[in-house]
C-alpha cells in the first residue's frame, strides 16, 4: 500500500495529525506556500501546496472536523473547491508500486452519471454519494453502479481506488458485470500490450543513452554575464529548469526535456541560457518555432540578449527575401550562424548545419506528422528542448509515469495578475466600451476574428463607431513585408486596436495590449483560447479578454461547455485544468497508437497511465535503467 494522506469535507481529524502526516511524506512546514511542498499552519486552517496541484489549497476546520477545501491564488482568492484530496509523497522518487493503486491525480471530481473506474472492480457508473451508518457513526460512501445494476459503495478513505474514466472521444463503454473474472481478464490483455508499448519507448531511451550527446563546460564568465542581464528575478520553477537543463547540457548524455507551462512564465528564458551555452562553446542553436510572427520575435529578442557577446542571430522566415534567405543558408552550412530563429523552413533539405548542438522547439504540439518526422531524423546526438504554453494531456501523464523528462513551470511572476474574463453575445455596444476602456489608461486592444473573408468588414463596423481610434489589419495572407509593418506599428503604439487573425496566437508580446476580444470564440478550442487569452496580461496591468458568441440557439452544446471553461478557469495557472477540461470534452485523437487506443477504450486514460506507470518503473528496475 502506498503512503498517502487523504483530506475530505466532515473528516474527523486534528489539524496536529494532518500537520504530522505532511511532515512524514516529505512537506515543509513554514510561514507560507510559495512552492509545492510547503504547508503552513494559521490557527484553524491550514494551507498547503500538493505536489501535484498548480495553486496551493487551504483545509478549514470547526472543531475537530473539516469544514471546507478550496484551492486559492496569489490573491488569496478562493478558485475552485474541493471534496476530497488525495496528498501523495513530494518529489519523490519514482517506485515499483505491486498494484494500480496509486493515484496519479490529487483530487476527485467526479458527478452523479460519470462513468467511473475502481481499480479492483471495474467500471461504472458513479451514482452520488449515500450517507451510512457504519460502526455507530455516519459516514459518506460513493455509489457505483455495475452491469445488472448492482452496486458498490466506496468509502472516501478508499478514493483512491476510483478514477473518472475519460476515453478519448471513442464510445461509450461497457459497465463491468460484477463477481465475474471479466475485470481481471481485461486488466491482464491490457497489461500484456502496455508492456510491449512500455519496452518500446524505453528502447528508444535506452539508443539516445548509448549515443551519446555534448558534454559542455561549466559555467564561463560570458554565461553568468549573460544570464546577469535579465532584468527579472527567476521564479523558482524558472531556477528549477534551468538547473535541470543545465545539468543534461553538462552530462554526456543527449537532452530531450519538455518546458511545460502557463504563457508569461519565463519558459523563453530557460530556453535563451541553453541557446547561448551551446552557441558560447561553438555549437549552432536551431530555433524552430509555427509562426513568422514568432519566429520575428524571438529574433528580436535573442539579438538584444546576445547584443553584447560575438555571436551571430539570424532569421529564417517569410520576413526574409529570396536572396536573403539564401545567405543565411549559406553560412549556416560554414558555421557563421551560431543561433537562427526559423519557421517549419528550417526543416528544409538545403538546410545543412555545419555542428548543430541544440535543438529548441516552440509549441511542439503545432508541427504536423511531417514535420516531427524531419525532426527526429536530425535529434541523434543533439539535445533537445521542447517549450509549450499548452500543456497536453498526455504529456502530462507521461511525465508522471517516468517516461518523459518534464520541467513544469506553475508558479506566476510575482506581480502577474489573472486575466478577467467574460463571455457575452456579439454587441458592438460592448466592443465600444471594452476599447474605450482600455484606450483611456493609454493601453491597446487585440481584435481576433478568425475569418479572413471578412475580417476587413468587422473591422470597417467597429471603426465607423469608434472613427477615432487608429486601427491596423494583420493575416496570412498579406505579404510579409505589410505584416511586419503593421506588427512594429502595434508594438510601437502607433495602432490602438489590431484587427487579426489567429496568427498572433502564439508568443507575441506586446505589453502595452491589455485588452483582447475575440469574436465568435465558440468557433475555438479550448487551448487556442487560452492561448489567444495569453496575449495580454503579460505583466502588473490588469488584463481583460472577451470572448463574444452568436446567440446561444446558434452554437453546439460542446461550444458553450467550452465558453463556460474558459470564463471559469481565468485564474493564474488555470491551463492544467483546461487541458482536462478540453480532453474530456472532444478527447485527444489518436495519440497512443491504434492498438494502444484500443487499451484505453478498455480501462479509461486514467487507469491506462496507471498500469503504464506500474509497467515502465518493473522495467526500469529490471534493466537498472
Amino acid at each position: 500500500m502506498f503512503n498517502s494522506l487523504k483530506i475530505y469535507k466532515h473528516k474527523v481529524i486534528s489539524i496536529e495529525i494532518v500537520c504530522q502526516s505532511l511532515s512524514n511524506l516529505n512537506y515543509n512546514g513554514g510561514q507560507g506556500v510559495d512552492e509545492p511542498g510547503d504547508f503552513a499552519q494559521k490557527g484553524d486552517t491550514l494551507e498547503l501546496f500538493p505536489a501535484n496541484f498548480s495553486l496551493p489549497v487551504r483545509i478549514e476546520w470547526s472543531f475537530d472536523q473539516i469544514s471546507k477545501i478550496y484551492s486559492f491564488d496569489k490573491n488569496f482568492t478562493e478558485v475552485l473547491e474541493y471534496d476530497l484530496l488525495i496528498i501523495v509523497p513530494f518529489y519523490k522518487k519514482t517506485h515499483h508500486y505491486v498494484s494500480e493503486d496509486y493515484p496519479l491525480e490529487g483530487s476527485l471530481r467526479i458527478k452523479a452519471g460519470d462513468y467511473v473506474v475502481h481499480a479492483h472492480y471495474g467500471i461504472g457508473r458513479f451514482i452520488g454519494t449515500k450517507k451510512m451508518k457504519v460502526k455507530e457513526k455516519q459516514e459518506y460512501f460513493f455509489q457505483i453502479e455495475y452491469a445488472d445494476n448492482n452496486r458498490i459503495y466506496v468509502s472516501k478513505e478508499n478514493a483512491h481506488l476510483i478514477q473518472k474514466y475519460i476515453n478519448l472521444g471513442i464510445k461509450k463503454p461497457k459497465l463491468t458485470k460484477l463477481g465475474s473474472s471479466q475485470w481481471k481478464k481485461t486488466k491482464e490483455k491490457v497489461q500484456k500490450g502496455v508492456r510491449q508499448y512500455a519496452l518500446t519507448i524505453l528502447k528508444v531511451q535506452a539508443r539516445r543513452k548509448l549515443v551519446g550527446g555534448i558534454k559542455y563546460p561549466k559555467d564561463s564568465k560570458w554565461q553568468k554575464k549573460f544570464q546577469e542581464q535579465f532584468p527579472y528575478r527567476l521564479t523558482p520553477d524558472q531556477k528549477k529548469a534551468s538547473q535541470k537543463v543545465k545539468q543534461q547540457m553538462q552530462s554526456s548524455q543527449c537532452m530531450d526535456r519538455l518546458l511545460c507551462g502557463g504563457v508569461g512564465y519565463g519558459k523563453t528564458e530557460v530556453a535563451m541560457r541553453a541557446a547561448f551555452r551551446a552557441a558560447a562553446s561553438g555549437r549552432q542553436v536551431a530555433f524552430l518555432v509555427p509562426t513568422t510572427i514568432l519566429a520575428y520575435q524571438h529574433y528580436v529578442n535573442l539579438q538584444r540578449r546576445m547584443n553584447d557577446f560575438p555571436l551571430s542571430v539570424e532569421m529564417l522566415s517569410r520576413f526574409r527575401t529570396k536572396t536573403e534567405q539564401k545567405n543565411i543558408i549559406e553560412r549556416i552550412r560554414d558555421g557563421k550562424v551560431d543561433i537562427v530563429v526559423g519557421t517549419h523552413r528550417l526543416l528544409s533539405d538545403d538546410i545543412k548545419f555545419k555542428e548543430l548542438g541544440l535543438l529548441i522547439i516552440d509549441e511542439e504540439q503545432r508541427f504536423g506528422v511531417e514535420h516531427k518526422e524531419r525532426i527526429k531524423t536530425r535529434r541523434a546526438g543533439v539535445d533537445v528542448l521542447s517549450l509549450t504554453a499548452t500543456p497536453i494531456p498526455r504529456t502530462l501523464y507521461m511525465s508522471m509515469v517516468g517516461i518523459k523528462e518534464v520541467s513544469l513551470m506553475q508558479t506566476p511572476p510575482k506581480e502577474r495578475l489573472s486575466i478577467k474574463t467574460r463571455v457575452y453575445p456579439f454587441s458592438i455596444k460592448i466592443v465600444k466600451k471594452a476599447i474605450r476602456r482600455e484606450l483611456r489608461r493609454k493601453g491597446q486592444v487585440f481584435f481576433i476574428h478568425n475569418r479572413i473573408k471578412d475580417i476587413a468588414k468587422i473591422a470597417k463596423q467597429v471603426k465607423n463607431n469608434l472613427p477615432d481610434i487608429k486601427i491596423g489589419l494583420a493575416h496570412g495572407r498579406l505579404p510579409a513585408a505589410e505584416i511586419e509593418k503593421v506588427m512594429l506599428q502595434f508594438v510601437d503604439a502607433k495602432i490602438d486596436v489590431l484587427f487579426s487573425t489567429a496568427i498572433v496566437e502564439s508568443g507575441i508580446d506586446i505589453p502595452n495590449a491589455n485588452t483582447i476580444i475575440i469574436n465568435n470564440a465558440n468557433n475555438f478550442g479550448l487551448a487556442d483560447l487560452h492561448q489567444l487569452r495569453g496575449r495580454v496580461g503579460r505583466r502588473k496591468v490588469q488584463a481583460y479578454a472577451l470572448c463574444l458568441r452568436p446567440h446561444l440557439d446558434k452554437i453546439k452544446s460542446e461550444s458553450q461547455k467550452r465558453l463556460e471553461y474558459i470564463e471559469e478557469f481565468s485564474h493564474l495557472g488555470a491551463g492544467f485544468e483546461l487541458a482536462r477540461r478540453d480532453l474530456e470534452l472532444r478527447g485527444a485523437g489518436n495519440i497512443l497508437g491504434k492498438q494502444q487506443h484500443g487499451f484505453v477504450w478498455m480501462v479509461g486514460f486514467d487507469f491506462y497511465c496507471r498500469i503504464l506507470k506500474k509497467e515502465v518503473d518493473y522495467l526500469k528496475e529490471a534493466f537498472k535503467m
